[in-house]
């Protein structure tokens, strides 16, 4: 069974991972493991390059294939932001309760017809220095400014699905790792490594 080290340390995307690769061949370590590694500088000006910039931090450091993502929310009618800033949009610590209220005085105002947003979604895997596989994936929606739904994390509760009239938040785990922008681009990676690792005579028959 292959080692991957997922370069998070948030519980709620290790967890959507572990939930939608459950039955593969992987085995994946979680950050919290290596305490001792320091945290990787995220200062890249797009989701690739942060995942690009993680992937190769954390597998230098643990010798280990690593995964990482970069992900967040892009809000139209704010230019695009928080973006690249979404975990700490508000400053840090690290805070979802705090992120969302910004967003949503920043959006004070502004029409429900002009709050169309979408969540997106970077991988990379890395070996070493070494980008052995990049994907991506996005989820467009619209901001809400009341939070509904107990499920997921992050801005999932004002993140409505207009098709579906329910936030990501309020989505059961199997139905939101079908729909996520997370979900996109880890399905697409995991193609990819099925057959990289087919390929390399590393994937069971």
């Amino acid at each position: 069974m292959l080692e991957v080290l997922v370069a998070t340390g948030n519980p709620g995307k290790l967890r959507e991972i572990r939930e939608i690769t459950a039955g593969l061949p992987l085995r994946w370590r979680a950050l919290a493991e290596f305490p001792h590694v320091p945290e990787a500088v995220e200062d890249g000006d797009t989701f690739a390059e942060n995942a690009r910039r993680k992937a190769r931090h954390y597998s230098r450091a643990t010798g280990l294939w690593t995964l990482a993502d970069d992900s967040g929310l892009e809000v139209d009618a704010l230019g695009g932001a928080p973006g690249v800033h979404s975990a700490r949009y508000a400053g840090l610590p690290r805070d979802d309760r705090a992120n969302n209220r910004k967003l949503i005085a920043a959006l004070a105002g502004v029409p429900a017809a002009r709050r169309t947003a979408r969540f997106r979604c970077a991988i990379a895997l890395a070996d070493g220095e070494h980008i052995l596989l990049e994907t991506d994936g996005r989820v467009e929606g619209r901001i809400i400014d009341e939070p509904r739904g107990a499920n997921g994390f992050g801005y999932d509760p004002h993140f409505l699905v207009p098709e579906l009239g329910r936030t990501m938040a309020e989505l059961p785990s199997a139905e939101k790792n079908a729909r996520s922008h997370r979900g996109a681009a880890l399905r697409a990676m995991l193609r990819q490594l099925e057959a990289l690792l087919r390929a390399r005579g590393l994937w069971p028959a």
